[in-house]
């Protein structure tokens, strides 16, 4: 089975592709559990999965303030072009 024909099948079932990037997700938290720890400047680099957290967390609040500025900033009434 070519790649082409696996993205297909996922983008056509979005619950796979939810659960894939779940997946990925959980994936990248466990795997920082075994990653050694050279060189870190501050207390939080020594927390395992704190970057992985933090940078979805991070994502999310992004993508929920730019929707609400976007809907009481940007948008305009339907008839606000037909004054």
């Amino acid at each position: 089975m070519n790649i082409g024909k696996i993205l297909e099948y996922m983008m056509a079932n979005t619950r796979t592709l939810k659960r894939v990037a779940y997946a990925v997700l959980a994936l990248t938290v466990v795997i920082d559990f075994f990653i050694e720890r050279h060189h870190h400047v501050f207390f939080w680099d020594d927390i395992p999965g704190f970057s992985a957290v933090y940078g979805f967390i991070s994502c999310v609040l992004i993508v929920v303030i730019s929707k609400a500025l976007g809907h009481f900033w940007l948008e305009r009434s339907e008839e606000y072009y037909n004054d």
